[in-house]
């Protein structure tokens, strides 16, 4: 089992940046291929990002690219969301999620979920 914590949400102007964090535990992180997913109010939870466990490879959303990065740090068991340029868009919960597949773009690739964290972005 994967226990997913995430932290770091708020409430930001466009334009802003935050830092989403997710802790994991249980299961040997570094064994694990971690990705964002996001649920905007009355929208289906959508693919954001994902980063093997080798940090080899990595996928975005487009409505992100160039925007947000994922980043993780095997030595302390998390990954992390840096998302910059916020626009009100990406107003949405953000969900940490983890994998033992390699580069997985789809919630039903995912086992394991966190709770989510509100990132909320007014224009």
């Amino acid at each position: 089992q994967v226990q997913l914590v995430e932290s770091g949400g708020g409430s930001v102007q466009a334009g802003d940046s935050l830092r989403l964090s997710c802790a994991a535990s249980g299961r040997t992180f570094n064994t694990l291929s971690m990705g964002w997913f996001r649920r905007a109010p009355g929208k289906e939870r959508e693919f954001v990002a994902t980063l093997s466990w080798n940090r080899i490879a990595t996928r975005y959303a487009d409505s992100v690219k160039g925007r947000f990065t994922i980043s993780r740090d095997n030595a302390k068991n998390t990954v992390y969301l840096q998302m910059n340029s916020l626009k009100p868009e990406d107003t949405a919960v953000y969900y940490c999620a983890a994998t033992g597949i390699a580069v997985a773009t789809t919630e039903n690739t995912y086992p394991y979920w966190g709770q989510g964290t509100q990132v909320t972005v007014s224009s």
